[in-house]
């Protein structure tokens, strides 16, 4: 469920300069027409809870990634000669309608699964997405090299990780009495824990440290490949292995996060994760030249590999809230960070350069680390003490 979520969606992002010149976008004017993506997103993240209690997480998860799927291609379709860019603009806005509502489904089951499993699992299950997003990355790259028209490529691509995402579900089900016995559960928690009147408090500094992770997740995927190819001097087939490079690294952090969590806890995981952002966005910033911009995008990626999968976790914990709110609120808000990122970004670019506009990284990694630090100290963490299956 997680791969698919993530390949469907990057193998778009190498073909962005195309995109970008085929529609003759300013930076500026680029930035505001992919954050259409996040925007639909942020319009449909909050009514996600209900569509999952409604009709369930695989249900929600299996029709939401065939929408997903099919906007995708579309996108790529309006990429074609004689198609302007608002049927691009209204493809990514649908786009993102579809993925949130998806991308809660996943995390709500990937939630109930950690807590029948009695340990961290929920980093595993990002470190999917984040493989299944640099699948897509070297798809577009390959494409891009093989010189294949960005309507074909998309067309294949989604048709072939909608049927995979299908199936995924299929294979994903819980038990329905292991379901009611951590349903159960958590009743019983919420009944000598926080009230639910205050759900804000309780996942405001989760929304800000997810925008932190997700921040170093936008440049890869909407700057990268501009920043290498223009201003650090790399050629076109290595230039779209930037969101690979960050994406890969990112995997290879969620792989090693669940036994990490573990052992010293997600707080303090996501602490060295901001001290690896900030010096990653430093090296990117720099020293443009892209073997080191690659090594900065590597380390970045790391470091904001186990954010998100925390604040997920946390709250989907989050006690005297309905089933999937608290994950449905936390990815409704981080998507905040999607909409402000690109534009404000290449608004900077357009007033001074990329390279000073991508220093967001390292606010991003110092924002993270103070972040983790202070809900470490705010919020001890509880054992996921279970009796596995």
């Amino acid at each position: 469920m997680f791969f698919t979520n993530g390949v469907l969606f990057a193998a778009l992002l190498p073909r962005y300069p195309e995109i970008k010149s085929a529609f003759d976008l300013s930076n500026s004017q680029f930035g505001l027409a992919v954050v259409a993506f996040p925007a639909g997103a942020l319009v449909a993240a909050g009514l996600a809870g209900r569509v999952i209690r409604r009709f369930g997480t695989l249900r929600t998860n299996a029709v939401g990634s065939v929408a997903l799927a099919g906007t995708m291609a579309l996108a790529g379709v309006s990429a074609d000669a004689g198609l302007g860019v608002w049927l691009f603009v209204a493809a990514m806005v649908l786009a993102g309608v579809n993925d949130a509502v998806v991308d809660a489904a996943q995390n709500v089951q990937g939630v109930l699964v950690e807590q029948w499993s009695g340990r961290s699992v929920v980093n595993s299950f990002h470190a999917l997405w984040s493989i299944g997003a640099a699948t897509g990355g070297i798809i577009g790259a390959a494409s891009v090299a093989a010189d294949l028209a960005i309507p074909a490529q998309m067309i294949v691509n989604s048709s072939v990780w909608a049927v995979a995402a299908v199936v995924a579900c299929r294979l994903a089900v819980v038990p329905d009495d292991v379901r009611g016995s951590l349903q159960a559960d958590e009743a019983a928690d919420e009944r000598h824990d926080t009230p639910r009147h205050r759900p804000w408090r309780l996942l405001l500094p989760l929304v800000l440290l997810a925008i932190a992770g997700t921040t170093i997740e936008e440049v890869a995927n909407s700057w990268s490949v501009l920043y290498l190819g223009r201003d650090a001097g790399a050629p076109a087939w290595a230039a779209g292995l930037g969101l690979t490079v960050a994406i890969g690294a990112q995997f290879v952090g969620r792989i090693l996060g669940d036994p990490m969590t573990d052992r010293w806890g997600r707080a303090a995981v996501a602490r060295a994760g901001g001290v690896l952002i900030t010096i990653g966005g430093v090296l990117v910033v720099a020293a443009p030249a892209y073997p080191v911009v690659f090594a900065g995008f590597a380390l970045a990626g790391f470091g904001c590999a186990t954010l998100v999968p925390a604040a997920f976790a946390a709250a989907g914990r989050a006690p005297g809230l309905p089933e999937a709110t608290g994950i449905a609120m936390l990815g409704w808000l981080m998507r905040v960070g999607f909409l402000v990122t690109s534009p404000a970004i290449g608004a900077i670019s357009d007033l001074v350069s990329l390279q000073a506009a991508l220093g967001v990284l390292v606010l991003a990694g110092l924002a993270a680390t103070l972040l983790a630090h202070l809900l470490g100290q705010a919020r001890p963490e509880p054992p996921l003490a279970r009796e596995g299956p």
